[in-house]
């Protein structure tokens, strides 16, 4: 089946890795609806289309859905890539910010994939293609809500596709390092009193908060991650799980190489805890 009428809806394409995703395949022949919070986005000439969804808002994702199926008769492709990430300790984490994090991150993700599910099924084809975090493999201080977010949307992969395995639908996630996009900006929201001059864990924000920013705002453009989905896309024995980033390639093997206690070490050293 050529690409040319592949219709792709992905999630959280306004700015980022979604944004650039959406274009990219878009300029590569499929049908792209790209999930955007804007109420007023005009809906796009062409092959790249925006579409009002907001993860959080079930009844946006369903009636996207059911315009996608409308205008295209199908969806053959979802790309879960809404996220953010909360900065806080577990101690001062509130109940909104984790309830927030996990609305995003976790709840939304399978309320989209619910809304498509049925379609796939039916078409007995799809590809099911979740934007997650070397961070689903590993902890790090600072960011155990979102840590807890991306461990959730591994398992989610692990057993939707023997659910989804007479139906010919694939599932994957990608295991995303830290490249260079507005995540610091627009994409991390700060506990106050973690980031408090006067927190006890003072010291160990105010080393380890710069690493992460810096990582950000300096790091490589995310092209891979773009070229990452459209490979699991047409490869059909593409790997469940795909580490892209320097930050994914280096720690993804190793978690699986050492035992708990060397692994634990080794990111102590990496990172100066």
């Amino acid at each position: 089946m050529s690409n040319i009428s592949k219709v792709v809806l992905i999630t959280g394409a306004t700015s980022g890795m979604g944004k650039l995703t959406s274009k990219f395949l878009s300029d590569n022949g499929y049908i792209v609806y790209a999930g955007t919070r804007d109420k007023d986005a005009k809906p796009n000439e062409g092959s790249l289309k925006n579409i009002y969804i907001d993860v959080t808002k079930t009844d946006t994702i369903n009636n996207a859905v059911d315009l996608i199926i409308k205008n295209e008769g199908k969806i053959d492709v979802l790309v879960n890539n809404a996220g953010y990430g909360l900065l806080a300790t577990v101690e001062d984490g509130t109940d909104e910010e984790m309830f927030n994090q996990f609305d995003v991150n976790v709840f939304g993700l399978l309320k989209v994939t619910r809304a498509v599910l049925p379609y796939m099924r039916e078409a007995k084809n799809g590809v099911i293609i979740n934007i997650s975090s070397f961070l689903g493999k590993m902890g790090l201080p600072l960011l155990a809500h979102y840590n807890a977010s991306k461990y959730a949307v591994e398992g989610i992969v692990d057993s939707l596709r023997f659910e989804m395995l007479p139906y010919n639908v694939r599932v994957h996630s990608i295991q995303s390092g830290l490249f260079g996009t507005n995540f610091v900006k627009n994409g991390l929201v700060a506990n106050t009193k973690t980031t408090d001059e006067n927190s006890p864990y003072k010291e160990l924000v105010a080393h380890f908060v710069p690493i992460v920013a810096k990582a950000i705002n300096e790091g490589p453009n995310p092209q891979p991650i773009a070229n990452a989905v459209k490979n699991i896309i047409e490869d059909e024995n593409a790997d469940i799980f795909v580490p892209v980033g320097g930050e994914a390639e280096t720690f993804v093997p190793l978690r699986k190489e050492l035992s708990d206690k060397v692994f634990e070490q080794k990111i102590k050293e990496t990172f100066g805890i």
